[in-house]
């Protein structure tokens, strides 16, 4: 009987261990239930977030870093490729590739000549797909070869999860990123007074350079006239990724950068708008600037084991003002030793302090010593005696 209740035991510790370990697995790896605002959790994107565009913090993101398709938001990095390796008076001739693009696009013919600065404007205001080839063949010799700056250009930002194949944005396999490396970028690009000049402009007017011919673009971004301050950024639709949007607004002494992909197929076109409003007003009503940190002249004063003198003051050269909620938890975390050994340097690292906000290190700042002090040697002892023998 003894050994059939041990039997039983071992039976029922086997059937409950798979779901202990994958509740610890869970855990670990940080994929435990999130709380969602209430103002967010029925966003219509399969993927978004929200950025403090001045820090680059993550203050929301419902499964932002899933990689998907994202459209011609795509044109982002497009446009702030062109401004930082062309002139806007470059001309630009078109090649049978560029003008063989699909809608939506400008209507060229091969041979055709535009200025640079015209496909921007053609580019950001509507989107057109041979204006994105266009410029991706004068900057980067071939489609390829401007598709490398753009990866290039990525990798630097800091995006691993990113990869660019065209300049437009249409599908192909590979072609792809995450809300939030897209913030990124988009986080980027707005430093750029020549981008945000484009981005915000409501019609652009200009001619083809051969025969003349008169165009006009305008801007299709209809988030700008949605809210006030809002600045952009980029809308994107294609069969695979579905609507996207990347917006930007800068609203009382704050900016934030928004990202929604796959926010709804056909006929669900205004449902970006409704997300993006959701994201901005969630962020404008519940993040106020706060002082986290103040630089601090005289932190402590440590022990230093065979000094020359037997204390030294430190010091933090820093200060920290963020954007935080209600709901964030911060958290100044200390990391010294006990005590010093000589000889330390005015200005030596001698310790970390850690900003944690949510559980999360924010940024670490070194916590240095604020003056020299020698080690203790012969030439220090003899003249320490000799000023004791002194009458």
């Amino acid at each position: 009987m003894q050994k059939k209740l041990i039997l039983w035991f071992f039976i029922l510790c086997l059937a409950l261990l798979p779901s202990q370990i994958l509740f610890a697995q869970e855990n670990e790896t940080g994929k435990e239930a999130i709380e969602i605002p209430s103002e967010l959790n029925n966003l219509y994107a399969q993927s978004a977030v929200l950025m403090d565009a001045d820090s680059g913090r993550i203050l929301f993101s419902k499964k932002g870093q899933d990689v998907l398709a994202m459209a011609s938001t795509t044109k982002i990095m497009t446009c702030i490729i062109a401004l930082e390796n062309g002139k806007m008076d470059d001309v630009v001739t078109i090649s049978e590739y560029a003008a063989r693009q699909p809608k939506v696009h400008l209507g060229m013919s091969k041979n055709q000549q535009y200025y640079l600065q015209d496909l921007l404007y053609s580019l950001m205001l509507q989107s057109h797909n041979d204006s994105a080839v266009a410029i991706a063949e004068h900057i980067g010799g071939s489609v390829e070869g401007f598709a490398s700056l753009m990866n290039q250009k990525a990798q630097d930002l800091g995006c691993k999860q990113t990869n660019f194949v065209t300049p437009n944005g249409l599908d192909a396999l590979g072609h792809q990123t995450t809300a939030e490396e897209l913030a990124k970028i988009a986080q980027y690009a707005i430093q750029n007074e020549q981008f945000l000049s484009i981005t915000n402009t409501a019609a652009w007017n200009f001619s083809e350079l051969t025969a003349g011919t008169q165009k006009a673009v305008h801007n299709a971004n209809a988030f700008l006239g949605q809210m006030d301050g809002a600045i952009g950024i980029k809308t994107g639709f294609t069969g695979k990724a579905g609507y996207c949007f990347v917006g930007a607004i800068r609203r009382d002494g704050k900016s934030f950068i928004s990202v929604v992909l796959a926010s709804g197929w056909p006929p669900n076109r205004t449902y970006k708008w409704s997300d993006t409003q959701k994201l901005m007003n969630y962020a404008l009503t519940h993040y106020q600037y706060k002082q986290v940190l103040e630089p601090i002249k005289t932190y402590q004063q440590f022990f230093v084991k065979n000094g020359q003198e037997k204390y030294t003051d430190t010091y933090i050269d820093a200060e920290l003002n963020l954007l935080l909620s209600e709901d964030d938890q911060v958290e100044l975390i200390y990391d010294t030793p006990r005590q010093l050994e000589a000889p330390v340097q005015k200005g030596e690292k001698i310790g970390v302090l850690s900003v944690k906000i949510n559980g999360k290190v924010y940024v670490e700042y070194p916590i240095c010593v604020d003056r020299d002090i020698l080690k203790i040697d012969y030439p220090y002892c003899v003249k320490n005696i000799l000023e004791k023998l002194a009458p």
